[in-house]
């Protein structure tokens, strides 16, 4: 048995690596078959089995360095989230619940810490009683601490920013938790320092400073324990505590103890006996600790410094007051003993150099695009359908439903079809009605409104399942918490992140269910109204009352003040027809544009000229997503332009409109005929507006359900993560 400790490997479990990357792969890199990457997965495999293997030998070091640095380079390729569930159970606790997390920097995290740890076992496993022993032990343990530092300044800061809203930091990687562990093993690397010293019989003056640098690391260890927030007392074993407290005073006792004797060969007593009763007071210390559950050698070498200093302090004092006479200058006076380290926390160069590690080694994944750039394909595509549907799309609709909104204002184009066509109906709106009959409009409508109710209950009964699954949680904690005592959250708590979201969705349901309320409110006003585009030319006709001024009339008179207004309207209407024909022409030279645009094959050229171990961000591709999405640039120029003109057009119409209005005859049929053809015209109007609502609508709710789908099955991964922790 020995007297120091070394730190025990975090417990893993196995993962389902091939399931998950196959379904990781198939989502995110479509054009790459998994199996094409089917060697890659299975050394994955293989490095994983060999590195997780917690056999204590110098081998399994490089098989914990090679699989690490393999996860350095797949992190250039893969996000951390690839959806697969990590375990690993907290490092004194290997039966409790593990902690899982869906992180890739976890797991790195992870491995690390076991790799510091075995550096600490390997330690610990030297003989001691040589000075080769001494000096390998030594070397392991500034291993472990250049490992507990590298982890803490390097990997963890990746892992947290990483981490989801949900997920915590576990204890046991917390910056407190390796501070400590890397004091800890600091601290033994030193002892072993002051053991070499020992055995080489350096001189008392030196062995005391070394002593006091390890009582030092002791104090530091005990230090990041007791002041960290959150705390992280519980997260060690039991012995742990008094273990480090016993050695801290054991150390600072040996240290006053060894520059006893360094004054007693300078002459000086006085300080020498001073300095004996420090030691004796903090050996005593250091034993009643020991006493209380520390091991039987660290027992032993503190019982074993008492009873040195017990004896030397009585044979001081009484040469002191027998033949010396020296004053005893109080503890507080005395020369401070100056620590001397001996020990560093060395990085191993594998960790600093992975690429060195693999050497000729295939690297897994190297033909994969990185998910650096593979996510900024995938934003680029996002921006420029963005682009599209707001600048283009959306603003096209917007300027064509402005100019119909401000004709219909004005009766147009009813009015000059009434004056031009005194009898029979417009073309225009033959054509309208042909297009509504031949799409069974009605019919359409009132199936598309079913669809919709029907989409709605789908979501909403999806929403409800999952709100069920929860429930059944719920009473199944309740049931628990009636015969058990547990330390975990009750489930209104526990799911909190859960429910929040089904209400954000159960809102999203409403207001949707609001809208669904205006559509159907206005087919019910109009559908009267559209229904009568669906009648035949002989009965729409019919339904549109004739003007009672005769064609013939009409031929042989001059031209009126009316008909020439009425003929430099429809010149502007024809005006603002051929704009909107423009716009519709941007808007689908823009779609062809987009259905063709591919910039991957730029992406992969940039992401090739970088360096190949990077760690490739979306980031480092903005400059070339805003030049490629530049090139839709001219289309929403055009649209904006055009709303310039029509803005011109729209305000020559008002214009035009008050003179026509002004010279045109007051009689009753035209003005009769004017609303008839009107009431159609908006009519056709609402029809496409209602249409374009229920299409819309539809895939609303469609895009909805996948959302919903998602969320139904995070709230059942839930359940199964609660329902394991009983288990």
């Amino acid at each position: 048995m020995t007297n120091q400790l070394s730190v025990p490997f975090k417990r893993t479990y196995a993962i389902p690596l091939k399931e998950a990357l196959y379904s990781h792969l198939q989502s995110k890199h479509s054009n790459a078959h998994p199996e094409a990457f089917k060697w890659d997965i299975g050394r994955w495999e293989e490095l994983r089995k060999a590195a997780v293997n917690v056999s204590v030998h110098v081998d399994q070091v490089d098989a914990i360095l090679a699989y690490q640095a393999q996860l350095v380079f797949i992190l250039t390729k893969l996000p951390a989230d690839i959806a697969l569930d990590i375990s690993y159970a907290p490092v004194f606790s290997p039966d409790a619940l593990p902690v899982s997390l869906s992180n890739l920097h976890f797991e790195r995290c992870c491995l690390l810490f076991n790799l510091a740890a075995l550096y600490s076992q390997l330690g610990l496993a030297e003989d001691r009683s040589t000075p080769e022993g001494v000096k390998r032990a030594l070397a392991f343990y500034q291993s472990a601490a250049g490992v507990f530092s590298y982890l803490k300044a390097s990997a963890v800061p990746k892992l947290r920013v990483t981490l989801s809203k949900e997920d915590e930091l576990p204890l046991d990687l917390s910056e407190a938790f390796l501070s400590a562990m890397e004091f800890f093993v600091l601290a033994q690397a030193q002892e072993c320092a002051w053991q070499r010293a020992v055995i080489g019989r350096n001189s008392n003056g030196i062995i005391a400073k070394l002593a006091a640098q390890v009582s030092l690391y002791y104090d530091a260890t005990r230090s990041a324990i007791h002041d960290a927030v959150p705390s992280i007392n519980g997260a060690f074993a039991s012995e742990w505590i008094p273990h480090i407290e016993a050695k801290r005073l054991h150390f600072s006792a040996a240290s006053q103890y060894r520059k006893s004797v360094d004054d007693t060969e300078r002459n000086k007593y006085g300080h020498e006996v001073a300095r004996l009763t420090f030691a004796q007071s903090t050996a005593k210390k250091g034993f009643d600790i020991a006493r209380r559950g520390v091991s039987k050698p660290v027992l032993e070498d503190v019982k074993s410094l008492l009873e040195i200093v017990d004896s030397n302090l009585v044979r001081a004092q009484r040469d002191n007051d027998l033949i010396y006479h020296q004053d005893v200058p109080p503890v507080s006076s005395l020369p401070v003993i100056q620590p001397a380290s001996m020990a560093e926390s060395t990085v191993p160069p594998g960790l600093l150099e992975p690429r060195k590690i693999l050497g000729s080694n295939s690297l897994i994944f190297g033909e994969l695009l990185s998910w650096g750039a593979q996510t900024a394909i995938e934003i680029y595509k996002d921006r420029r359908h963005s682009a599209i549907r707001e600048h283009i799309k959306d603003r096209a609709q917007q300027l064509n439903d402005d100019c119909s909104r401000e004709l219909q204002s004005h009766n147009l184009p009813a009015v000059l079809d009434a004056l031009d066509k005194p009898i029979g109906l417009p073309p225009s709106l033959l054509k309208k009605a042909e297009e509504v009959r031949l799409e069974s409009g009605p019919e359409r409508i009132e199936k598309s409104l079913e669809d919709l109710e029907m989409l709605a209950n789908r979501d909403m009964s999806i929403l409800t399942e999952a709100l069920d699954i929860l429930d059944q949680e719920a009473s199944e904690d309740e049931q628990l918490r009636k015969g058990t005592r547990t330390q975990r959250l009750p489930s209104h708590q526990a799911n909190e992140h859960l429910t929040s979201k089904a209400e954000r969705y159960r809102d999203i349901l409403n207001q949707a269910a609001e809208s669904d309320g205006v559509i159907r409110q206005r087919w019910d006003d109009w559908e009267q109204h559209i229904i009568q585009l669906t009648w035949d030319e002989a009965t729409l006709e019919a339904a549109v009352p004739s003007s009672t001024v005769p064609v013939s009339n009409l031929t042989r008179s001059p031209v009126s003040p009316a008909q020439t207004h009425a003929r430099a309207l429809r010149v502007i209407l024809e005006q603002l027809d051929d704009l909107a024909r423009e716009r519709n022409q941007l808007v689908t030279r823009a779609q062809r544009l987009a259905d063709a645009d591919d910039i991957s094959e730029r992406i992969l050229r940039e992401a090739a000229g970088l360096e190949r171990w990077a760690e490739v961000h979306p980031s480092m591709f903005e400059d070339t997503l805003d030049q490629e999405l530049a090139k839709y640039d001219k289309f929403r120029r055009d649209i904006e332009d055009g709303a310039v003109r029509q803005s011109e057009l729209l305000e020559n119409v008002k214009t035009r409109m008050d003179s026509f209005i002004l010279s045109r005859r007051d009689d009753a049929s035209v003005k009769e005929r004017e609303h008839a053809l009107q009431s159609l015209d908006l009519s056709y109007h609402k029809y496409k507006e209602i249409t374009r609502h229920l299409d819309e609508g539809m895939q609303f709710y469609n895009d909805l359900a996948a959302m919903l789908t998602r969320f139904k099955e995070s709230c059942t991964d839930w359940v199964m993560g609660r329902r394991s922790e009983i288990r």
